[in-house]
């Protein structure tokens, strides 16, 4: 009787081993469940392979919640831009825009990423919006 419970016990005990063995080496947490150097390296190396005009659904699907984001509109046409945390600048606990790298969407499309595109996008105002397609195409108008 004791050997029976003894195996009993020792098949389960094994069967929890390679569950908790299987569960380490398949799970791989979100972006908003890493450790900030983690999400932070997992965002650099993501934002590389980011292509113009994928979906903001898609965006967010694969980098988490934003740290920071922005929006407004313009003649129908929705500007957002979305900041992601890339670069550790200082210990303070807190994120702050210039530790972050800005994801420019126009209609729900990436249309560029950057500081350097950010600035120019701000010093542009409503340019940006002017020269886009949908606000020049005649056709689209009803």
């Amino acid at each position: 009787m004791k050997s029976t419970a003894f195996v009993i016990f020792g098949c389960i005990f094994a069967a929890y081993v390679a569950f908790v063995a299987v569960v380490a080496l398949v799970y791989q947490p979100t972006p908003d469940e890493m450790s900030w150097e983690d999400r932070q390296l997992f965002i650099n190396q993501t934002i590389n392979h980011l292509s113009l005009g994928q979906n903001r659904a898609e965006i967010t699907a694969l980098l988490g919640n934003a740290d920071f984001s922005e929006a407004k509109s313009i003649n129908e046409t929705q500007l957002l831009v979305l900041f992601y945390r890339t670069h550790h600048q200082q210990s303070d606990g807190v994120t702050t825009k210039d530790e972050c790298t800005p994801l420019l969407f126009q209609d729900d499309k990436l249309i560029a990423w950057g500081n350097e595109t950010y600035k120019q996008y701000l010093a542009a105002g409503a340019d940006l919006v002017r020269h886009s397609p949908k606000a020049t195409d005649p056709s689209s108008k009803n």
